[in-house]
């Protein structure tokens, strides 16, 4: 079977880091894969080249496509001849069903969505005109892909055609998200963190939906009241110097910041984490949520997309935009005993492998790729 997955670009982001995890995690093996971006090859497109899957892009800036762009995607959908052609996120779905349009044969038509829908008003203006134009050409797919359930279900209020919709949740590799104290200690002394310190870590690139902000407040009013806490900030263009983020931190606690930027080592940085933070104010599925349980680590998470759901009880769950809660949650972390964080962690990794392990979830997917070629 060949199927040919379209992504609107491979930079780093939680959309593309699934493709990824999904091909590696058993898909590349079971079927002929290419992969088609939008946009450039990013980070991920080397990564999905050593897997043996070729990888072709067509470059396009934001904007409109233009005809060349058009001719050389319709070029690559008749050289590989897919059975299915898998779209990801609302660019990545539009290219889908437009390649279907021109493919020979009669491939089937996924569609992966990968975001919660809480204001059209919210997105710009180019994305809402994509997002309405996915709504007005749903029933073209014979398989819309959410990966959680919230995303459904606002997107088929929303008014994408309900009975093609099913959900399917980002997996996890415990073999290599995994806890590693040697290896905490190591980054701790890398990044120059105390080895006794507590450390709360986040990890996102810098994106208003985010809400680095709102971190950011909920640390500094955190380490007024927590002595030697350190927080460990990891993602693209976050840093002091973020026009939107400058002044949130006083001078005086600069020094219990650490911005690491964008790096490749996010779970090697996990392992130096006590508690993780998620505080974003829109997410459907955040993939570094299950990272940190894989790796061990507690979690403390705005109630945005699947997140509460995702945790259980084995964190703490506050209302977005909420800076003083999100502040109250962290300390009530801090105020629990290293044995108490540790076996939260424990139970949050038995969590990730009992529901969201990459295995269980890539069948799924080659389930669903065979049942429609059937």
């Amino acid at each position: 079977m060949r199927i040919l997955h379209i992504i609107t670009g491979l930079s780093t982001g939680g959309a593309e880091r699934a493709l990824y995890n999904l091909l590696s995690g058993g898909l590349s093996q079971r079927f002929d894969c290419a992969v088609l971006s939008l946009g450039g090859e990013g980070k991920f497109g080397a990564l999905i080249r050593d897997l043996g899957v070729p990888v072709e892009t067509l470059q396009m800036q934001a904007g409109l496509p233009v005809l060349s762009s058009i001719y050389r995607l319709r070029q690559q959908v008749r050289l590989f001849r897919p059975d299915i052609i898998q779209g990801w996120m609302y660019h990545g779905n539009l290219a889908a069903s437009l390649a279907v349009w021109m493919a020979q044969g009669h491939p089937a038509l996924v569609w992966n969505v990968r975001h919660c829908l809480y204001s059209l008003s919210s997105e710009k203006r180019l994305t809402r005109k994509v997002i309405r134009a996915n709504r007005a050409t749903s029933s073209c797919s014979q398989t819309i892909i959410y990966n959680s359930q919230l995303s459904r279900e606002q997107h088929e209020s929303f008014g994408f055609v309900r009975e093609r919709g099913m959900v399917i949740p980002n997996g996890f590799d415990l073999d290599c998200q995994k806890p590693d104290l040697s290896t905490g200690e190591v980054v701790r002394r890398e990044l120059g963190l105390p080895a006794k310190a507590l450390v709360i870590g986040h990890v996102a690139r810098y994106h208003p939906m985010k809400d680095h902000a709102n971190f950011l407040r909920a640390a500094v009013d955190m380490a007024r009241c927590v002595p030697g806490v350190r927080f460990l900030l990891v993602g693209r263009e976050v840093t002091p110097d973020n026009p939107v983020l400058a002044g949130i931190v006083p001078r005086e606690l600069m020094a219990r910041f650490t911005f690491a930027g964008e790096r490749d080592d996010v779970y090697r940085l996990m392992s130096s984490m006590d508690v993780f933070c998620v505080s974003s104010w829109s997410e459907a599925f955040p993939n570094v949520l299950g990272e940190a349980m894989a790796c061990g680590v507690p979690c403390v998470t705005t109630d945005v997309g699947d997140s509460a759901a995702i945790v259980g009880e084995t964190g703490l769950v506050v209302p977005p935009s909420d800076s003083s809660a999100l502040a109250q949650a962290l300390t009530d972390m801090a105020e629990k005993s290293s044995g108490q964080r540790r076996a939260l962690g424990g139970a949050a990794r038995d969590r990730i492998a009992v529901h969201y392990s990459l295995e269980s979830i890539a069948v799924r997917y080659a389930q669903l790729y065979e049942g429609l070629t059937r």
